[in-house]
Parts: structure tokens; C-alpha cells; sequence
């Protein structure tokens, strides 16, 4: 993990100090932020010393397209990645390329988000929306829109992936398991940030001491449903049930129990966590434009009709072209998945310039690889859904947009995340009008992903426009190109 690139140096901030390097200056709640800041004048590629820790970043779109050659390169795991292995083991996003788990896990999961997997999943998020609603109806007018987000993507993934109702909406206080598994998974980010500290190993022990009771939380909850679920009736609804009872088609392998909490735990983690942030931010940048704005609620006026407790079909889902352009924009701005690792597969040079070897890595910083203005325009700072309509996005750079990773290790679950939004805003703006405070500026909290913080909406009833919902031409793939978004798997 030490990523000395060979002793090469890249342009770096001002004010490197002895043993520190650029720690001052960085924040620890905030470190993606602030190098964001740190970034500023320093080109394509660049460097961050943390302590002994050498964190190259890529921010230009040309050599973020080389990194994303999987002829030439595959996922690594950065620091924080590596901590977060304690959590969530060998799971889809955290698993080395070589662990035998994840091509398993990857082959055999697969099923699970095909089209008649996600028509099964519809009536789940559907029931899972109108909760929110109920909940929104009953309440203040005004809503914190990132923790209900949270509720309601929580919820969905775990109805689907192993059938259980954690009560976000019912209870007065968060079911237990939900604060365990965001205490264990805040441990390890913690370890992660200490990793290049003097030290690092001994802090390690007293956060694991002060953790242990969280994650054996967590780990006994999910073990005793695993079990309870082995030892019943074979039930392949969900995603649990697909990795307890789906052997391999070709070798007859099957996942381990072990294996499967693994599964489980980077679903709950990375599938909740990507898609509330991503109707966030979405629900943020439409709350600031009425242009923008007017134009998502007379597209869901246009195919839902006038009838504000509609719900859309499945089919309709990939007919909301605009909101998806809306999503696609909120993504690229603010990718809730902000980066991914490359390494090459063997020695290279990248940009003409730089050696690279299979123990060094990149980082590519996707909020500043998505603001290239080479590829995005002078603008590139600006909310503009207008940018991913087919005939703007024609030509584009190829890989210079990338909210879900790349390559073969990209979002295993990408569907069910954009199939889950879209369904939510359509409804949300379909049923509500909506309204954000003027004064205020979008925060940003950083988690293992990225969230508004403090970010509410005043909501009040809304009736439809009366168009009809004539629109009949045939529904594009939710992955087509101008659908296109590619966490990381």
C-alpha cells in the first residue's frame, strides 16, 4: 500500500511539511472536499502526502479513460477500501480481483438483476415509496430529505435482498441493527483515515476493542437469518435466497454462509447508501431551478396522468427520459460514489509520461474528472440535464462519465439503483410540489458516500396537470447511451 510510483513525483500544494506532507489543510471530516480544494491549479494528475502515504489522484478525463483500459487495468483497493474489508469481508466491493468469492459471487448474482428479477422488485419499492408518503402526510410540511432518503433506500434493499422490514417508518427508534452497522462501518472509515499516521496499528486495536460489540451485532443478526432461511423452504425471491439456493451453472459452486453475510452486508452498505444520496442531490438541484423543475412534473404529468396516488408500472419506468437526465446530472456534479482505484495488470506508462507498476495505484477523483471542462464545457460547474440529451451527448469523450465504477468491477446493482430513483422522483414530483429553503447552501457530508446535510423541503399536496399519459413510444433500456451511468462491484 505504500504506492511510491517508483520514487516519481507529481505536482503537489503548496506548504508540504516535514514527516506530515499536506496534512495541513485537509479535514478529517471532509478529506475528498478538501482535496477537491487542494486540486486547484495543479492539472490532470496530482499528489497528496499523508504522513508516510503517497495518494495519487487523477482529475483529467483523457487519463481517467486510459485507467479505465481493462486490457491494461483493474480495480484496486485503495486504504479506506482495505479497512473497510473488516466490515464487509470478501463482498462484491470490497473483494481483492484475485478472491475466488468474487467471480462467484458476481456469476451467481447475476440473475438477480435481470428484468424479471426487477419486475419482482417493483410492487417492494412501490409499497416501500408509499410508506415514506404516509409518513410525510402524517408529519410537518417540512422534511429532511437525506435521512428519509435513507429510510427509504434501507428499506427497499433489505425487503429485497433478504426479505426483512427494519420498521424505518413505523418505529419511534431506529431498529438496533441500523445504528450497529453504522457504528462498525464509521470504525473502520476511522482506521482507514489513521492508516499512514505514526501509530496507526495501536489506534487500530483500540477502535476494534471499543467496536467489538457493534459488529458482533451485526454479524449475529445477519448469521441467524442466513441460518433461519437455510433451514427452511427454498425461497429464490430475493437475493438472499439466489446465493443460498442458486449453485454455479457451470462448476456447482456455492457461497458460504460467511461468504453470503459478506454479500448481504455490501448490498445493505453501498446499494442504500448511493441511490439516497443520488435522490439528494437530485431533489436539491430541482428544488433550485423551476425551469428545470416544471419540466420533470410535466413529464410525470404526461405519463401518469392526473391522478397524484398513481403509481407507475414497471414499464413506465424507463419512459421518464428527462428525470433521467436530471439524475444523470445530480451524478455527475456529485457522484455519491466519488472515486474509484486503478492499477495496471503490469508495467506501463500513462499520459505518455508516468511508469506505473501493479503494486502502485490512482485514485480518479470523479467530482473533478466530471467537471473536466475538456469534455463538459467552460459550464462544467453548472446543473444542466440538458447535457446527457442524445444529441449533446453524441461524441462525448468515452468513460468521462463514471458514477458507478468501471469496467467489470462496476455496479453489479446499477439497475435496481436507477430503476429504485427514477420511480421515486416521478412519484415524489408527482404527487408534491416542492420547495427548499433560499438560503440555503448545499453541504456536503461525507460517509462512505456523499450526502446533502441539513438539506430540507417544505412539501404541500399537489394536483396533476390534466395531460394524459400518451406517451407511447417504446421505453429505451434503463442502460442505453444517454441512459448511461456505470459504486463499484
Amino acid at each position: 500500500m505504500r504506492n511510491d510510483w517508483s520514487g516519481q513525483t507529481f505536482p503537489h500544494p503548496a506548504g508540504r511539511r516535514p514527516v506530515v506532507g499536506d496534512v495541513l489543510g485537509m479535514s478529517a471530516d471532509t478529506p475528498l472536499q478538501s482535496a477537491m480544494e487542494h486540486a486547484k491549479g495543479l492539472g490532470p494528475i496530482f499528489e497528496l502526502k499523508i504522513f508516510d502515504q503517497k495518494f495519487v489522484f487523477i482529475t483529467g478525463a483523457a487519463l481517467a479513460a486510459e485507467l479505465a483500459d481493462e486490457s491494461r487495468f483493474a480495480k484496486s483497493l485503495s486504504p479506506a477500501l482495505v479497512a473497510l474489508r473488516e466490515f464487509a469481508g470478501e463482498g462484491l466491493f470490497t473483494a481483492y480481483n484475485d478472491d475466488t468469492n468474487w467471480a462467484l459471487a458476481h456469476d451467481l448474482l447475476r440473475p438477480a438483476f435481470t428484468k424479471a428479477a426487477m419486475q419482482r422488485y417493483h410492487p417492494v419499492m412501490l409499497a416501500t415509496v408509499q410508506e415514506l408518503f404516509d409518513a410525510w402526510d402524517a408529519g410537518a410540511e417540512a422534511v429532511d430529505v437525506s435521512a428519509d432518503m435513507t429510510k427509504l433506500t434501507m428499506e427497499t434493499i433489505s425487503r429485497t435482498a433478504f426479505s426483512t422490514d427494519f420498521g424505518s417508518f413505523s418505529r419511534s427508534e431506529p431498529h438496533p441493527f441500523i445504528p450497529a452497522m453504522i457504528a462498525a462501518l464509521k470504525a473502520g472509515q476511522r482506521k482507514g483515515s489513521l492508516n499512514s499516521m505514526p501509530g496507526a496499528a495501536l489506534m487500530a486495536k483500540r477502535i476494534d476493542k471499543r467496536n467489538a460489540h457493534h459488529q458482533a451485532y451485526v454479524d449475529s443478526l445477519l448469521d441467524g437469518i442466513i441460518a433461519e432461511r437455510r433451514a427452511g423452504e427454498v425461497d429464490e425471491s430475493d437475493l438472499l435466497g439466489i446465493m443460498l439456493h442458486t449453485p454455479h451453472p457451470e462448476t456447482g459452486e456455492r457461497l458460504d454462509d460467511l461468504n453470503i453475510r459478506h454479500q448481504i452486508l455490501t448490498f445493505l452498505v453501498a446499494g442504500h447508501e448511493t441511490t439516497s444520496g443520488a435522490l439528494s442531490f437530485a431533489l436539491h438541484y430541482l428544488s433550485r431551478d423551476p425551469v428545470v423543475l416544471a419540466k420533470a412534473q410535466a413529464e410525470v404529468d404526461e405519463i401518469l396522468g392526473p391522478d397524484r396516488d398513481i403509481e407507475p408500472t414497471f414499464e413506465q419506468v424507463p419512459k421518464f427520459r428527462y428525470l433521467r437526465r436530471v439524475l444523470d446530472e445530480g451524478l455527475r456534479l456529485w457522484p455519491t460514489a466519488p472515486a474509484f482505484t486503478r492499477s495496471p495488470r503490469e508495467e506501463t506508462v500513462i499520459g505518455g509520461t508516468y511508469r506505473m507498476r501493479p503494486e502502485d495505484w490512482a485514485i480518479v477523483m470523479l467530482p473533478l474528472m466530471h467537471r473536466d471542462t475538456e469534455v463538459w464545457g467552460d459550464d462544467a460547474d453548472q446543473f444542466d440535464p440538458d447535457r446527457f440529451e442524445p444529441e449533446n451527448a453524441r461524441g462525448r469523450q468515452p468513460h468521462s462519465y463514471k458514477p458507478f465504477g468501471t469496467g467489470e468491477r462496476s455496479c453489479i446493482g446499477r439497475q435496481f439503483a436507477l430503476h429504485e430513483a427514477i420511480l421515486v422522483l416521478a412519484r415524489v414530483l408527482h404527487r408534491y410540489d416542492i420547495a427548499g429553503d433560499p438560503d440555503y447552501e448545499l453541504t456536503i457530508s461525507e460517509r462512505l458516500t456523499l450526502m446533502p446535510e441539513g438539506f430540507e423541503l417544505m412539501i404541500t399536496p399537489r394536483v396533476p396537470a390534466q395531460a394524459g399519459a400518451s406517451d407511447t413510444r417504446p421505453a429505451p433500456s434503463i442502460d442505453q447511451p444517454g441512459f448511461q451511468a456505470t459504486s463499484q462491484g
